[in-house]
């Protein structure tokens, strides 16, 4: 589990095919390794890997074929920058929202305006997320924890800081490039409990046996 707030960016080393999936080497100066484990999770542009073996300023991971389907994964070239941020403690602040680092797709950059030290960033995302993305909502940006300020025709703005610019990779942001998204996963389980399709929706059972009403 994670929190969308970017301890380090670092640089694909290499990307290599094994087994008809990839074995990724992620290189960072920035990111302490110290208290990282075999075995440990990395989220890497909003990807959870799970380290296989352990750097002196790195680590490598395994990318499944999921993974490269729906992550920018699918066209990372080495050298590509990314978001690097480790695993969350129980004890840590929670300073972004909850993010599991398990990309929901490919969206695009449409257009990034100047808003005083600040840079408004459009996004076009596909229709199957955009239903689930609200003004004043949260979601991840390539790993990011960021607040939606506006959804309109397709697509939805995000108002970025100049701290979050020069600490992420979004220093480098450009309109067309392509960005991992994973939506709040609070919306997945309420359309699932809404959803009349499926076994029982919401009703004042449920929310008592969930322990919502006494």
């Amino acid at each position: 589990m994670f929190t969308g707030i970017i301890e380090a960016t670092g640089k694909i080393k290499s990307l290599s095919k094994l087994g008809g999936d990839l074995k990724v080497t992620i290189e960072s100066s920035d990111l302490d390794m110290s208290d990282v484990k075999l075995g440990d999770s990395i989220a890497t542009n909003g990807v959870c890997l799970t380290v296989v073996e352990k750097l002196s300023n790195g680590f490598v991971a395994d990318v499944s074929n999921e993974t490269i389907t729906n992550s920018g994964f699918r066209h990372y070239q080495i050298g590509q920058a990314v978001n690097l941020e480790k695993a969350m403690l129980a004890t840590s602040r929670f300073g972004g929202h909850i993010v599991s680092g398990h990309v929901d797709g490919i969206a695009t950059i449409a257009a990034i305006i100047d808003n005083g030290r600040a840079k408004d960033i459009w996004i076009n995302a596909p229709a199957a997320l955009l239903k689930y993305v609200i003004t004043k909502g949260s979601i991840t940006v390539d790993g990011i924890s960021l607040t939606i300020n506006n959804v309109e025709a397709g697509q939805f703005k995000l108002t970025v800081v100049p701290h979050t610019a020069s600490q992420t990779t979004l220093s480098n942001a450009v309109t067309g490039s392509s960005v991992n998204i994973e939506i709040d996963i609070i919306a997945r389980y309420l359309e699932k409990l809404a959803n009349p399709s499926s076994n029982e929706g919401v009703s004042m059972s449920l929310l008592a046996r969930s322990g919502f009403l006494k």
